[in-house]
């Protein structure tokens, strides 16, 4: 019973805000108390002045008074060792989410808000479901990190999932700079992501189980090709030998004609001779002699060359079919990659890049041990068929297939930096020798207004300007086919733009300087 008396006096004589024991208690007009710290922090937030409990509005602002006799029993209470007491569990503890409206201890937050950008335990949390100001606020689970789930460009709340630049945006940047993007909504994209790995499975399952069938089907024909060639093996080994059978006898017989004939070649009667003779004819019997036809051996070198043949069929079909199948996994899948946030991550994957002279445009010249390029003088350059003989561009020695950074410099009036498969084109003033001009190449285009983005002929202008920042960071994940351009300043690093591809050969960085006194030049990093 005294604890049960305990607990009652408590729960009177707490604040309803802040859930502990009352200080400088004050009575507003609808017979409900408060701290008053806590009753004026609430209507300056609110800007309604209503009972948090009972939502009696009052106008004007009620003025406040201490409430003398309830300040004297919480005194009491206090003198007698009671505290207000709240269950241990309701605190805040270690790794749990604070309440930001509770005054003194912390109580744990059970939701927070993504338009207020602030968490509230329970009693806190009342108001937004209570009062139809706060019927559009959108609630989360509680977290303490409110501002990793609003849009930085915005602060809006980030509800939509970019497939094409596999981040999460707000509506507005839907209707921005990802316009025309394939998207869906935050809670489609966790859906996909959690299905991903069974489909997954189901798709290994599937696969392992027709590239089974495929081996049993090359066995079999292995199978039927191998006894094929046995059976007519034994067939000619039996023909074989019966020809040899059969000329085994011939012989014999020749043999024995030979032998009385020798014997008639002695004797001396002249008619016994004749008639003998008469009865052994000249020429042999119709089907004596042989008749054996030799299979010639090219026969099974046909069965070779067919055999060979068909497997280098088989290897062209299977290459052009691996192909199909890596683009076919690749595109739209959700990859769920680490992509590095500061400067210090990107640095972790950086590398270092050397420009290739044999590939350099004759009026670009190559300094500071091939890592800076600038447009000069026609330089005696060999002959070379990597040579661009057209478009003043370079490649890097380097071919790139991991995850990789780096970092290079402009000025001046501009500069293309990007990256391409070896098979650009080299020579002529044809698209297919541009960076980014092509579907081998990747480019950014930087110049002192703006900067904008280039594959396959399509220029993207982006939204961000330069702001005096004349180095570009790069950040190429070939296996998860991303290629990011970020603006790299003493504030850190600005995502410029990221494609996205299903890449099939290495990639090499290279540049296209096409302005006077505009050189780029590749940083040392880490």
């Amino acid at each position: 019973m005294a604890e049960a008396s305990s607990a009652l006096d408590q729960n009177q004589f707490s604040c309803p805000i802040c859930l502990d024991l009352l200080k400088d208690p004050v009575t507003i007009n609808c017979g409900h108390s408060y701290c008053m710290s806590c009753i004026k922090s609430y209507w300056d937030h609110a800007g309604v002045y209503s009972c948090p409990q009972c939502r009696q509005t009052f106008v004007p602002r009620p003025v406040l008074g201490r409430n003398t006799i309830l300040a004297e029993v919480v005194e009491n209470l206090k003198k007698t060792g009671l505290q207000a007491a709240t269950p241990a569990d309701h605190y805040a503890g270690l790794g749990d989410v604070e309440c930001d409206f509770c005054t003194g201890r912390k109580h744990k937050a059970v939701k927070s808000c993504l338009v207020c950008l602030a968490s509230y335990c329970e009693t806190h949390l009342q108001p937004h479901y209570e009062s139809p100001a706060f019927k559009k606020h959108k609630l989360t689970d509680a977290t303490g990190h409110l501002q990793d789930k609003v849009c930085s460009h915005h602060d809006k709340p980030l509800e939509i999932y970019c497939h094409t630049d596999q981040q999460c945006i707000c509506l507005l940047c839907m209707m921005d700079e990802h316009r025309g993007h394939d998207t869906v909504s935050a809670a489609a994209g966790r859906t996909e992501i959690q299905v991903r790995p069974e489909v997954a499975q189901s798709t290994v399952e599937d696969s392992e189980r027709i590239f089974t069938e495929m081996i049993h089907s090359i066995e079999r024909r292995r199978s039927e090709v191998t006894k094929l060639i046995r059976d007519q093996e034994k067939a000619a080994v039996s023909q074989a030998e019966g020809d040899m059978e059969r000329l085994k006898q011939e012989i014999d017989e020749l043999k024995r004609r030979h032998s009385e004939l020798e014997q008639l070649s002695h004797t001396e009667d002249h008619i016994h001779l004749l008639q003998r003779c008469q009865g052994l004819p000249v020429t042999p019997e119709a089907g004596f002699g042989p008749r054996i036809s030799v299979s010639p051996r090219c026969s099974f070198e046909n069965v070779r060359k067919e055999v060979s043949e068909l497997k280098d069929q088989l290897e062209n079909v299977c290459k052009k079919k691996m192909a199909e199948i890596h683009h076919t996994v690749t595109k739209g899948t959700i990859l769920l990659v680490l992509v590095p946030k500061t400067r210090a991550e990107f640095l972790q994957y950086s590398c270092q890049l050397t420009l290739d002279p044999n590939t350099a445009y004759r009026d670009l010249y190559l300094s500071e041990g091939s890592r800076k390029v600038t447009w000069g003088e026609e330089q005696p350059y060999p002959n070379h068929p990597e040579r661009f003989d057209c478009w003043p561009q370079v490649l890097c020695r380097e071919s790139l297939t991991a995850r990789c950074y780096w970092e290079a410099e402009w000025s001046g009036d501009g500069a293309w930096i990007g990256v391409t498969y070896k098979g650009i084109g080299r020579k002529g003033g044809r698209t297919d020798c541009g960076l980014g001009n092509n579907d081998k190449s990747w480019s950014l285009f930087c110049s002192p207004d703006s900067y904008s983005v280039w594959h396959y002929d399509k220029q993207t202008v982006i939204p961000i300007k330069p702001s005096g920042s004349h180095k570009v960071g790069v950040y190429l994940d070939w296996a998860a086919g991303t290629l990011s351009f970020y603006r790299v300043s003493s504030d850190g690093l600005t995502l410029l733009y990221s494609f996205t591809s299903s890449f099939t050969e290495p990639l090499c960085p290279a540049f296209r300087v096409y302005y006077i006194n505009s050189p780029v030049s590749l940083c040392m990093l880490g």
